[in-house]
């Protein structure tokens, strides 16, 4: 296969306006580039741009509305426009008013939208082999684990030091499960910690695993967590808008306070089979775990056989700047399992769990299956957005635009105290705004919108940005200038 690795070239743009210099550290070397920040805020985007009321609606977009109204699910808000293509971090509805994406499909399309390299992937590969079910091998399912298991070695995670581990060592090492989505990948693992539980259980009591009387299956999760929309992943997303019109749920979660150290003792007990956490919180609302937090909730795990499960379908895969959000810390703040889904196929469907080897061993063949997960369409492409997310000269790239975009978010409560709560929240390209009054999201939401920008809500009092992890320097400027004009007008209404 042609290697899809590309050079990164990292743009330079300087912003004319603004007077003051803001540094921040590269992560290649010792080095301290500048940049230079507005000294004020924007109030070039005050006036809509790209109107959504009803006398914006042409009979066309209002026949497309009419056709979508009547067949599909109404499940989802949408605003009345219909988004037709995209190219890196814009998009264009059927009006061709051209939109910037600061939400890349909710933290999907790493790589933006219309990529080549994808494309021409989905071509080539689709006329060889699309699907082949689960009952037979086919090679790029091997290709795909072998990668995340060997960058996981090398760039840290699972209960590897970063460069710890040599590839050609097999004294250790870690397995892989592909699903079809984030919330399949979750619904794995926590059936793969019901799993271990029954035989750790049984490795204590000297009872069967199958006993009747065994009591660990327990889950312990944590409040404004999301962790998908199936029922046992709702089981452990914790908002009662999502929980309660489908309830009952399963059995056996307790729920805990995220970053409160003094619980866990109770709420972790040797009937706990898994704990699941993400280790920065998305639609909860950009919430990061303290890793001395993690440290002890490791600890708990292991003293009781819990089974460690960490979230990063979203935060995850060079989001943050790293390869998984927890690489960068100690391997005593790891997990046991790591799932992931959104940015590995760039929009196509394709989510995985990564389990260390001690995990993985009560699973055999039958005790766990899919269709179409893991086909090899989907792991082709996977394969080939992670080669090039995982390029050093990307990551860089990510670092030095993520830490622009921190640097220019970060003069926003200064400038709207009255609004906007005093710390940026997150890492690298998963970033919140938290605003003192909780009404507030949505209209700053709205109001982007409508002056061309698309970003999201997060939990109850924030506005999330998770752009596409090419965006350029001058995207952040604009994004960042149609944001302060919100604000401008929300502090003046």
């Amino acid at each position: 296969m042609r290697n899809f690795s590309r050079i990164i070239r990292i743009r330079q743009v300087r912003r004319q306006s603004g007077a003051s210099s803001v540094r921040f550290s590269s992560t290649k070397s010792n080095a301290r580039p500048s940049f230079s920040l507005p000294s004020s805020p924007s109030t070039s985007y005050r006036a809509v741009t790209h109107p959504e009321d009803a006398s914006a609606v042409t009979p066309h977009v209002q026949t497309l509305l009419d056709r979508a109204n009547k067949y599909i699910l109404p499940v989802y808000a949408r605003p009345p426009f219909f988004l037709t293509h995209g190219k890196g971090s814009a998009v264009w509805d059927s009006q061709w008013r051209k939109y910037l994406d600061f939400s890349a499909g909710i933290a999907v399309n790493a790589l933006g939208h219309g990529d080549a390299g994808v494309a021409e992937v989905l071509a080539t590969e689709s006329k060889k082999l699309m699907h082949t079910s689960n009952a037979f091998h086919h090679v790029w399912g091997g290709k795909l684990a072998e990668l995340l298991v060997t960058l996981t070695q090398k760039e840290g995670g699972l209960g590897w030091n970063v460069g710890s581990h040599s590839q050609s060592d097999n004294s250790q090492g870690a397995k892989v499960f592909f699903s079809n989505s984030g919330t399949e990948a979750n619904e794995g693992a926590l059936k793969v910690a019901r799993m271990v539980g029954k035989h750790r259980w049984a490795a204590k009591t000297g009872k069967a695993w199958d006993d009747p009387s065994c009591d660990k299956y327990e889950i312990v999760c944590f409040e404004q967590a999301f962790h998908g929309r199936s029922l046992g992943s709702l089981s452990v997303t914790t908002n009662p808008k999502y929980q309660k019109p489908f309830a009952p749920l399963l059995p056996g979660v307790k729920v805990g306070h995220f970053n409160v150290t003094e619980e866990l003792d109770q709420l972790v007990t040797e009937k706990t089979c898994a704990v699941i956490l993400e280790p920065i919180q998305g639609e909860g609302g950009i919430h990061e775990a303290d890793p001395e937090w993690l440290r002890a909730l490791r600890k708990k795990c292991d003293e009781v056989g819990a089974v460690l499960i960490f979230d990063e379908i979203q935060c995850g895969l060079y989001r943050t700047g790293s390869l998984w959000a927890h690489s960068t810390l100690p391997v005593e703040c790891h997990p046991d399992v790591v799932t992931m889904a959104k940015p590995l196929g760039n929009g196509y469907p394709i989510g995985a769990v990564l389990l260390r080897d001690s995990v993985a061993e009560p699973m055999t063949a039958g005790t766990h299956g899919t269709t179409f997960g893991g086909s090899p369409l989907a792991c082709a492409v996977g394969y080939h957005v992670l080669s090039r997310l995982s390029n050093p000269g990307f990551v860089a790239n990510v670092a030095e635009t993520s830490g622009y975009l921190r640097a220019r978010l970060s003069q926003l409560p200064k400038w709207f105290p009255s609004l906007l709560q005093p710390e940026v929240r997150g890492r690298g390209f998963i970033l919140g705004l938290g605003f003192k009054n909780a009404a507030h999201p949505a209209k700053i939401v709205s109001l982007a919108r409508e002056r061309g920008v698309l970003i999201l809500t997060a939990g109850k009092d924030a506005v999330r940005l998770v752009p596409s992890l090419t965006v350029g320097r001058e995207e952040v400027d604009q994004a960042v200038d149609v944001i302060e004009s919100c604000l401008g007008l929300l502090a003046d209404s």
